[in-house]
């Protein structure tokens, strides 16, 4: 069996303090749209896909004439945001230990294109990053497992040497199909209960949290499986 393990990443949320950002900006395409749809039931569907979202948010029966002008209008105001979208703390420096302890670090994330390119900018760790599995490539976003599947051959490895760290209840369940080790942070605003009923192993405050853990954690435990 290979001894390389991957760990794998969402981002919003998980590596950059986005995801209240992404609930004002679509909450505004709704209203240009006229619909009214609550900022928490926003916050709670961030991390679906802009078509999932919708689906999720307006009901799959509706007519979708409007879909391609709603997720244009979300990424347009998101867009305003791009220069200066905020790493959460660590969130570099967690990367790069993990690498250095021999992790492949590949990003699983619902966001494609330019704004993909901001979030790892934001992030600033591209040269430990050995790629990474967007909206683009996949048919089917989280909580479908294609996404953390993707992103787990990227790296070669079995799904049991590896791990995804997201934020979202979506992200937990995209592990769990996929037979991967679900952990989970708090910095994306969903509630400890509902990560822990979604699957997740382990749960920390934010990037920082999990860094001062790789010691006594889920990372731990795969490194001294061999």
């Amino acid at each position: 069996m290979s001894a390389k393990r991957a760990a794998i990443f969402d981002i919003d949320g998980t590596l950059v303090d986005t995801n209240h950002l992404h609930v004002v900006t679509w909450w505004e395409a709704f209203r240009q749209a006229g619909h009214h749809v609550p900022m928490r039931a926003i916050h709670r569907a961030v991390g679906l896909s802009g078509g999932d979202l919708l689906d999720h948010l307006l009901g799959d029966g509706r007519d979708t004439s409007g879909d391609e002008q709603l997720s244009a209008a979300h990424h347009t105001l998101y867009a305003t945001c791009f220069e200066r979208l905020p790493a959460l703390d660590a969130a570099g420096d967690l990367l790069r230990a993990l690498a250095g302890r021999g992790w492949e670090i590949v990003l699983a994330t619902s966001a494609g294109g330019a704004e993909l390119a901001a979030l790892r900018g934001a992030v600033d760790a591209d040269d430990v990053i050995l790629g990474a599995t967007s909206a683009d490539d996949v048919a089917d976003g989280k909580p479908a497992p294609d996404p953390v599947q993707q992103a787990r051959e990227l790296a070669g490895v079995p799904s049991e040497r590896a791990v995804f760290v997201g934020d979202s209840v979506w992200d937990m369940e995209a592990a769990v199909r996929d037979g991967v080790t679900p952990v989970a942070v708090l910095s994306g605003g969903s509630p400890r209960a509902d990560l822990e009923d979604a699957g997740a192993h382990a749960v920390y405050q934010d990037p920082a949290d999990l860094l001062a853990h790789l010691d006594d954690g889920v990372f731990a435990d795969i490194e001294g499986a061999g």
